[in-house]
């Protein structure tokens, strides 16, 4: 029996790293590429500094003393997970052997027609077999 949408179990494993069936790559494309992608990946690397750093909370001292040592640590995790936001979705796609070039695919939808512009008024940009792709996934 093939399912489009992963269990409960399956869905908190793979939002931490393991790799679903093949009969769910719709799904996986859709998740890390789709719609609110960007949102549901930075969803689900915020949560866990919260584990990390809660017993810290549990050391006796101020409220500004608790703040001091949690925040910093908690602001570079979410500035972590926003800047290899698109790193980590392309390598998920690659683990589920899907093209990692599907992750741009909504900036490029969202600026194609910046692009169309372009090619009429200066002409088609060169291909390029270029072996150097930022979108590979390592």
């Amino acid at each position: 029996m093939t399912t489009d949408r992963p269990t409960a179990g399956q869905y908190i494993t793979y939002a931490y790293g393991r790799r679903l069936p093949d009969s769910m790559r719709d799904w996986v494309a859709n998740d890390l590429s789709g719609p609110g992608a960007i949102r549901r990946h930075m969803i689900r690397y915020v949560i866990p500094p919260h584990f990390i750093l809660a017993p810290f909370w549990l050391l006796p001292g101020g409220m500004l003393l608790h703040v001091a040592i949690t925040l910093p640590i908690y602001v570079w995790a979410i500035l972590m997970t926003h800047a290899l936001n698109k790193i980590w979705r392309r390598y998920r796609l690659a683990q589920h052997d899907l093209d990692p070039k599907l992750a741009d695919i909504g900036n490029r939808e969202k600026h194609a027609r910046k692009h169309e512009t372009y090619a009429q008024r200066y002409g088609a940009r060169p291909e390029s077999n270029d072996t150097y792709s930022s979108s590979d996934p390592i």
